[in-house]
């Protein structure tokens, strides 16, 4: 990862707030790990911030269960 690389790890970003602040994060030049309970959300976030030309990585998983947050990582996006 380059000194210039932004990433951004976002919870709840399949709806609503979440996605709204990952896609403007997207758009402001962040890589973005994207995190919730549906992966399928996830996804449409993802071809939702496609013009952005920012790497993504989906990662389902429900924050509220503290050990499935230890598997999600910034190092993910590369």
């Amino acid at each position: 990862m380059g000194a210039q690389e932004k990433i951004a790890v976002v919870t709840g970003a399949g709806t609503g707030i979440g996605r709204h602040v990952a896609l403007a994060l997207m758009k402001a030049g962040y890589d973005a790990v994207l995190a919730g309970r549906r992966r399928e959300a996830l996804e449409e976030t993802v071809k939702l911030g496609a013009a952005s030309g920012r790497r993504t990585l989906v990662a389902p998983a429900d924050v509220r269960e503290r050990l499935q947050g230890y598997g999600v990582s910034a190092q993910d996006v590369q």
